[in-house]
């Protein structure tokens, strides 16, 4: 990715959290705006939204999101200003929830008792 699309992934994903901070509001749901993959053509970009909460209900926010993209859209772009305006597709992140599983496992594998030095075996020191 070449550094000016990664300003521009990280400007829209500054402008698109602070649009759905203002003018949106979800009950009951935390919604974060993690990452934006804008095309190098910038006419689409992938935003990733983590939601903490029911998943039905992040669902149901990832719905209400796509279907008010143009008026987010509008809004961003009357402060981004690009040769060509972006059509948003928002997703649901699940990094967040993969680490934690992945951090999880890790964990209940540091419960288990590992002997500290290997067991040396008579066959050990012999050479075939």
């Amino acid at each position: 990715m070449s550094q000016r699309i990664a300003r521009i992934n990280e400007l829209l994903k500054r402008e698109i959290s602070d649009c759905v901070k203002k003018h949106f509001e979800f009950s009951d749901i935390l919604i974060t705006i993690h990452d934006v993959e804008t095309a190098v053509d910038l006419r689409t970009a992938e935003v990733y939204v983590g939601t903490i909460g029911d998943a039905e209900k992040g669902r149901e926010a990832i719905r209400k999101l796509n279907a008010k993209r143009g008026l987010i859209q509008g809004i961003v772009m009357k402060r981004v200003v690009l040769r060509s305006t972006p059509i948003l597709h928002f997703q649901i992140d699940e990094s967040i929830e993969r680490g934690v599983r992945v951090l999880n496992i890790l964990d209940d594998i540091g419960e288990i008792d590992l002997p500290d030095e290997p067991e040396e075996t008579p066959d050990a020191g012999k050479k075939r």
